[in-house]
């Protein structure tokens, strides 16, 4: 307890510092998720504070992140829609994806993956977060300009006859259901198509209008149409919102420009009584749990989110970890990524449980809280009751803030989230694969493909594909190195020191092969021409393994089927300095003792040579 509060004072500024830090950006990325400011202002709270206490970077400050808001976004928005566009109706199952990947993350400290995930590829990485940065900016166009197609009545007078067939097959939907069999009861439907509505209507229609805007494609898609009904209130708070967080950075970094542009923006428009579009009202009060997503549980619901949520959850733990590698670099110190993933997946169980957004550990609050004096955990407990109290102290000023004011901070947030350093790199990257006549760098193709889907189709699935085609690029390229050394020559095109004594009598009929470098799936090809490799004189093969380290499962098979062959020619087979590993493989299937017996491996080729002079003589 006593190095807890070792340093109060510089934790408690640092703390404050990253939580004014935190809390515009926790506005924007709960208004820009679909479940409001209030969600956002949760996950940072909850995720912040349990976080640091749980997690193994001690300045770590957690809270929403571009990269984890983009996901959510798209995956609330996919549950919305299954649930008939309503968010009420969607919440319990949207929280208990979230809540199952902050399980996951849990689970992945506890079986000690924290060290494992710096493998996953660059490439993938870059593409991952430039298109993070193109979907906020595409999807913040629309709020910026303040064009709400649910408001543009014109747009969504044009999904009325398709809102009509949604309420009828709903309808049906319900009969079916309830047992009423519609081809004999026409009346049954009539009288119940007789009670809907124009409001009823009128909402289904917005909610078809919003969905066919939501996302980059849908942005694109009416973005024509809201460029010709610009609301130049909303763009000029989104501008000014803008030139503020670019301009105050050039005065001072000593104060957060993103806190200053919220509050001389909201001031500006609350002060002079303009007719902007505020954020939807944050309740007041302490936060409560939604237990709906408990008693609303059942296994088929959650199933076909398992894959999502795992998702997020390696998406959180890899921003997560960059982070603590930042974070150690400041510092000098060294983070321990289990238990930073067991703290990040404690932090986003307790904030979905309340309703918040997931998050993971925040490069730009990290930075400000050790630039402030954060040393250890305490800051980022401060952070997260730092932001509780404003939340319950100034929820309903909070309620003022012009929404373009937040797109304009989102915007920033998605210019600044892009991997500049992956593009400026793209023309001085080798080009070391040919596709038809164009030679491309492989590392580039990766990128652009996990950007474009990730943008155009989905997130998840995006990374999914952007990991198979890296570890298979990754897997051919090692393969063709093995395959450059892993050459398996003659006694006459190579003679190893301890063979230049070999018996010029018996080169007619022993035939040596050296195996140098792994076995395994890239190099199976070449060793399956061994057999063809054998003179019609040879009675004898010696194989040397002494460098062939290891065996995999493609590589067990290729020796089996060589071995069976040689056998059906009479062809004796010894093994000369088996190692442990590709030994160990091969007794698994019986290769030894079956194919070669133990009296027929040798620890060295002295050995060897004594046993093939005897039985060569035997043969003969």
């Amino acid at each position: 307890m006593k190095n807890f509060f070792s340093n109060f004072k510089g934790d408690a500024f640092g703390g404050i510092t990253a939580g004014i830090v935190a809390l515009p950006l926790a506005l924007a990325f709960g208004v820009s998720s679909g479940l409001g400011p209030e969600a956002g202002l949760y996950g940072a709270i909850f995720i912040s504070f349990f976080a640091a206490l749980f997690g193994g970077t001690p300045t770590q400050i957690s809270g929403p992140t571009a990269p984890m808001t983009a996901v959510s976004m798209v995956i609330i928005a996919g549950i919305v829609a299954a649930n008939d566009g309503s968010i009420d109706k969607a919440l319990p199952a949207i929280l208990t994806v979230f809540l199952l990947a902050g399980l996951i993350q849990v689970g992945l400290g506890f079986l000690g993956l924290g060290k494992y995930i710096r493998y996953i590829p660059y490439p993938v990485v870059s593409g991952f977060m430039t298109a993070i940065g193109v979907i906020i900016l595409l999807t913040q166009v629309l709020p910026s300009i303040g064009y709400y197609p649910k408001e543009d009545m014109e747009f969504v007078e044009q999904f009325k006859p398709q809102a009509e067939e949604v309420i009828l097959e709903n309808i049906l939907k319900d009969e079916a259901g309830q047992g009423i069999l519609v081809l004999e009861n026409f009346k049954e439907t009539i009288t119940r198509a007789d009670l809907i509505t124009p409001e009823e209507i009128l909402n289904e229609s917005q909610t078809l209008a919003a969905k066919e805007a939501s996302g980059t494609i849908g942005a694109l898609r009416v973005l024509p149409r809201a460029l010709k009904n610009i609301n130049w209130l909303e763009l000029m708070l989104a501008l000014g919102t803008i030139l503020i967080i670019y301009g105050f950075k050039r005065i001072t970094t000593a104060i957060p420009s993103t806190l200053v542009a919220l509050v001389v923006m909201s001031g500006i428009a609350y002060g002079f009584s303009l007719g902007y579009r505020p954020i939807s009202e944050i309740p007041g009060g302490i936060p409560i749990p939604k237990l709906e997503m408990f008693t609303s549980f059942s296994m088929g619901s959650i199933t076909p989110y398992i894959f999502t949520a795992l998702t997020l959850s390696l998406l959180g733990a890899i921003d997560s970890l960059l982070t603590s590698v930042v974070a150690d670099n400041m510092t000098k110190t060294k983070h321990k990524p289990n238990k930073e993933l067991i703290g990040q997946g404690i932090g986003n169980s307790i904030a979905a449980i309340f309703g918040g957004i997931p998050g993971a550990g925040a490069t730009i609050r990290t930075v400000v809280n050790i630039n402030a004096g954060g040393k250890t955990k305490l800051s980022g407990m401060i952070a997260g009751i730092m932001l509780l109290v404003v939340m319950l102290a100034l929820g309903p000023v909070a309620s003022k803030i012009p929404a373009a004011v937040l797109a304009g901070i989102l915007i920033t947030v998605g210019i600044g989230v892009m991997d500049y350093k992956g593009l400026k790199a793209i023309p001085s990257l080798p080009r070391d694969i040919k596709i038809g006549p164009l030679k491309l760098s492989s590392e580039v193709l990766i990128m652009i493909i996990v950007l474009l889907l990730s943008t155009f189709w989905d997130l998840i699935y995006a990374v999914g594909i952007g990991l198979v085609i890296a570890s298979l690029m990754f897997m051919k390229k090692i393969g063709d190195l093995t395959a450059e050394r892993s050459d398996v020559k003659s006694l006459k095109e190579e003679t190893w020191e301890d063979e230049t004594n070999f018996p010029q009598q018996l080169k007619e009929e022993v035939f040596i092969k050296h195996l140098k470098g792994p076995l395994f799936f890239g190099s199976t090809s070449d060793f399956q021409a061994l057999t063809l490799q054998i003179p019609d004189t040879a009675r004898f093969v010696i194989l040397r393994l002494g460098r062939m380290q290891y065996m995999d499962q493609s590589g067990l098979y290729a020796m089996e089927d060589m071995l069976l062959d040689l056998k059906k020619k009479d062809i004796d087979v010894v093994f000369v300095g088996l190692l442990q590993q590709p030994r160990y493989m091969m007794e698994r299937i019986d290769i030894i003792p079956d194919f070669i017996p133990n009296d027929r491996i040798f620890s060295n080729f002295k050995a060897c040579l004594k046993w093939v002079k005897d039985n060569v003589e035997d043969k003969h």
